[in-house]
């Protein structure tokens, strides 16, 4: 099928390529399940990553300061401690039966890393060496512990090229620069999977990839928010393809505010500064997190953090009067800057023209993570519904799946950890399943509605530049729907939101081109923000509690009683009409209790 746009390039047909199982995102989840899947099927299995980057770009490189595992190398520790801790930090939300399997997995999981290959920094005994990180703990909420294990501050760089040279090993098959823009379901929401559809970027050409299974790992959607830590390409693609087709997504309302972001600029500076001894300060210089929590101080949660800024800052103590305080590493020395941080070092000095042997730096909360995404069970499958169905051939790891370990606040170093983990056993999982699953059929409809929808948006001539709307929808994000929330503030968002997908409707796409389009990609991708920002709002707004990353001025306390449940929330294709389920929360071992650091 060709079509010809008003004024436009040809598109070419539709390339058709069979495989036995698609993998979308190269990223740590997508490549450890390729891995996975090609070491279980043998050298014979035709295994596809698609990516809309080249793997070594993926956002895991950008994780900086380590994975954590209950190891106990420089003390002592047990995985139930950070079973626990990651139970605690998810405000109770997270599902216990999935968090234990990630916890006593870890171990094994960060073993088999370091044998493929990752060069971990090392104790002097030779162990694989082990920092503190905000929230992890000895004895159930005693004090700091060190569980994190690390590679400098490139942590999630070192993961990334150890996997994607061992996948180049294994001979997976890698599509690169492809972007995945639709499920192939010929019988509509909660049927088999039959494979992907995605546009090549170097020409504009639409390929099908038909496949009896196909995991999503393609990330978060941080580019929704105005100031953030994600890099571009973050826009909420795998999230909103499924949403499109009428399946749920899990907990959209929580999102993770990172407390040092760089002011204005949302570059990270790990946790692992403060976890190697720095510490926040406001304008009179004083350690205000002594004041929120006493034991924990800086290391405490992340959403706990980022409120206690939020608050200095509304009661005057941010730095001048400003909307930020100061990180102070300057007694840390050069021997841990820039031997065990020499990143984010090198970030200060280059972004802010700072010393941080020398200066006090400049950090504001930055929207970092989120915790809601795909539902899944603990193998990746993808969930239809609050029933646990499963969507035959669909998986899903990494942050655009919430399983849910992570609950309403991810602990740090728990997301390298969830894409190692759940990246592993969903590929396992899914080459166990290949044989039972149906032949994958071609879906007309889905490959029809892909190419009218890139024809429509290269004859654009009369509307908004996609860039103007998201803009708009990123500032409208930030400002109503980021740290704090009240219903006013949602509301505002949700009309917002709806007023921008109708202008949406008609974008303007200047560039006629087929090669590298550009203009094309950012009007796809602020379909797919929208789209998850939408989600996003509707499950905040029904949620009248405060809980880890979702706080409701108007609504202060967690409310155990009538919200201890996942959000599952979905909008019918045919309507367009937003629909709220919700599912209890798993607990097997730690009864909710007040969170306290």
């Amino acid at each position: 099928m060709t079509l010809v746009t008003g004024g436009g390039p040809i598109i070419p047909p539709s390339r058709v390529h069979e495989l036995d199982a698609v993998v979308v995102g190269a990223g740590g989840a997508g490549l450890y399940a390729a891995l996975e899947l090609k070491q279980d099927l043998g050298p014979e299995a035709s295994i596809g990553v698609i990516s809309k980057l080249y793997p070594s770009r993926s956002h895991t490189g950008a994780a900086q300061g380590g994975v954590c595992a209950a190891l106990g190398n420089t003390e002592e520790d047990h995985w139930e401690w950070h079973w626990f801790d990651t139970v605690k930090g998810g405000d109770y939300l997270v599902d216990q039966d999935a968090a234990e399997v990630m916890c006593r997995d870890a171990i094994e999981t960060i073993i088999n890393l370091e044998h493929l290959g990752l060069p971990f920094d090392r104790t002097p005994e030779g162990l694989i060496n082990q920092r503190r990180f905000g929230g992890h703990t000895r004895n159930y909420g005693e004090g700091p512990v060190r569980r994190s294990c690390f590679a400098a501050d490139r942590t999630g760089h070192a993961i990334l090229q150890t996997l994607f040279q061992q996948c180049i090993r294994h001979e997976v098959t890698f599509f690169d620069e492809y972007q995945v823009l639709d499920l192939l379901l010929p019988e509509g929401p909660g049927g088999p999977v039959s494979g992907v559809i995605a546009l090549q970027l170097a020409t504009s050409e639409l390929h099908a990839f038909r496949a009896k299974a196909v995991l999503f790992g393609t990330g978060g959607y941080g580019k929704v928010f105005k100031v953030t830590s994600n890099a571009h390409t973050l826009t909420g693609d795998g999230m909103a393809i499924p949403y499109r087709r009428g399946l749920p997504l899990e907990d959209m309302e929580f999102f993770q505010f990172h407390p040092t972001g760089m002011y204005k600029l949302g570059f990270l500076l790990s946790e692992a500064m403060r976890g190697e001894g720095g510490f926040l300060v406001n304008d009179a210089g004083e350690r205000f997190m002594e004041r929120y929590a006493p034991t924990m101080k800086d290391l405490a949660s992340r959403d706990v953090v980022s409120r206690s800024i939020y608050l200095e800052v509304a009661e005057g103590r941010g730095i001048g009067g400003k909307d930020y305080v100061h990180l102070d590493v300057r007694h840390l020395g050069a021997e841990v800057l820039d031997k065990k941080l020499p990143d984010m070092s090198g970030f200060i000095r280059t972004y802010f023209g700072l010393d941080p042997l020398t200066d006090l730096v400049p950090i504001q909360p930055t929207a970092h993570y989120a915790m809601g995404g795909i539902p899944t069970d603990i193998d990746g499958r993808a969930l239809a519904d609050v029933d646990g169905r499963v969507v035959p051939g669909l998986y899903a790891a990494g942050e655009v799946a919430c399983v849910s370990v992570h609950g309403a606040n991810r602990l740090g170093t728990n997301s390298l950890l969830d894409i190692l983990v759940f990246g592993r056993r969903a590929g396992k999982r899914m080459a166990a399943d290949l044989g039972e699953l149906p032949s994958p059929a071609a879906d007309p409809e889905a490959e029809a509605s892909v190419q009218g929808m890139v024809s429509s948006l290269l004859s654009g001539t009369d509307g908004e530049r996609p860039a103007v709307i998201r803009t708009e929808l990123q500032e409208v994000m930030f400002s109503k729907c980021g740290v704090y929330r009240t219903e006013e503030l949602l509301t505002d968002a949700r009309d917002a939101v709806a007023s921008l997908k109708a202008r949406a409707r008609t974008l303007r796409v200047d560039d006629r081109g087929c090669r590298y389009n550009t203009d094309l990609t950012d009007a796809l991708e602020l379909g797919f923000l929208l789209d998850s920002a939408e989600a996003t709002v509707a499950s905040a707004l029904a949620r009248t509690e405060s809980r880890g990353g979702h706080a409701r001025e108007d609504f202060p306390e967690r409310d155990d009683g009538n919200w201890l449940k996942h959000t599952f929330v979905s909008r019918s294709p045919g309507t367009g009409e937003i629909a709220l389920d919700y599912k209890p929360v798993v607990i097997t071992k730690f009864e909710p209790k007040p969170r306290v650091y």
